[in-house]
């Protein structure tokens, strides 16, 4: 993990000298660099995983598992882009349904299981299901949790994984597409569109799905887990059946961190203090030796990952105290279920 995390803070972009940079260069900066690329390798690897899932379906298959790590990674990537194409027909959710306070996604799955639904043999009949038993979060169960993935048959189970892997691989394509066929363009052309009137207001959502990204790292990705000093909540830590909760919080730091710098172009001070706070947030990550957040019950435990908290909001301080202002935006109001 260590090696991981100062990996990801050396890939992130060198400042730039100071840029002039018109609006519609700063968005289109971030559809080809940022969103795009993005989406591409969620296309790549949720092919790939749908790919090994047809020769490889058991629970604690090696290759499966490595597969299902790479397309989660892609995902983490891009899952701030919550607007646009991802908006679409509930593909967000069907990709990643968390948080789930309430445990929709094991009992849907067990509900399949249990029946032996035949509602997976066909990808139209699939995408009927609830959403919570369609996805990343669904198909760790499969592959991590102990009791959903011994339920049933196994070969039900087997034709599940595989039903899972082609929906989450048919999910990432339909939202890559509508960015590359329709959406992009909105955003390119904003100004001569109903959709975007300005370009200024293209950048506003970037801002805007930057802003809130970090405040989902901050909020529930830590905060679940922190819970309260009284009540910790380590049962909540995002994707711990697959050991990645930390995982999770450093891609989307390094993920932020790229979008952040894009969009401070103009300002090649405030890029540096950005890339700083990024640096500094992934080396606290780095430190930490406990990649689900078991200790948070504990003092020690706690006050480390209450400290990595700390740094992500620093970094979403400096976006929202300087990169805001810069792009003449503001962060607004942003309200997550932390439940």
């Amino acid at each position: 993990m260590r090696q991981l995390l100062f990996a990801l803070a050396l890939i992130l972009p060198l400042p730039l000298p100071l840029s002039a940079q018109t609006a519609p260069e700063l968005v289109e900066d971030v559809l080809s660099q940022h969103v795009l690329p993005g989406y591409a390798a969620l296309v790549e690897e949720t092919g790939e995983l749908a790919t090994v899932a047809e020769a490889h379906c058991a629970p604690g298959d090696a290759a499966l598992r490595t597969a299902y790590g790479e397309a989660f990674d892609a995902w983490i990537r891009v899952s701030h882009l919550t607007f646009g194409p991802a908006e679409e027909e509930n593909r967000l959710f069907a990709l990643a349904f968390w948080p789930d306070s309430r445990g929709v996604t094991p009992r849907s799955l067990s509900a399949l299981i249990e029946d032996a639904d035949p509602v997976i043999e066909t990808a139209d009949g699939f995408a009927t299901v609830s959403i919570a038993a369609r996805g990343f979060f669904a198909l760790e169960f499969l592959l991590y949790d102990e009791a959903i993935s011994t339920m049933g048959d196994d070969a039900y189970r087997c034709a599940l994984v595989q039903a899972i892997t082609h929906d989450i691989a048919a999910t990432a394509g339909a939202i890559r597409d509508d960015w590359e066929t329709r959406f992009a363009g909105l955003m390119r052309e904003a100004g001569a569109n109903d959709r975007f009137q300005s370009p200024e207001e293209a950048l506003r959502l970037f801002f805007s799905s930057l802003n809130q990204g970090l405040d989902f790292t901050a909020d529930l990705r830590l905060g679940r887990p922190l819970g309260s000093y009284d009540t910790p909540r380590p049962e909540r830590a995002e994707a711990r059946r697959s050991g990645r909760s930390l995982r999770h919080v450093a891609l989307s730091v390094e993920s932020l961190g790229q979008l952040a710098h894009l969009l401070a172009q103009r300002d090649s001070g405030l890029q540096a203090d950005l890339a700083q706070a990024v640096e500094i947030a992934l080396e606290r990550a780095a430190r930490m030796d406990d990649p689900v957040f078991a200790g948070v019950g504990e003092p020690q435990g706690r006050i480390r990952v209450e400290a990595l908290q700390q740094r992500v909001r620093e970094f979403r301080d400096l976006v929202q105290e300087r990169l805001g202002p810069e792009l003449g935006v503001a962060a607004g109001f942003n309200s997550l279920d932390g439940d």
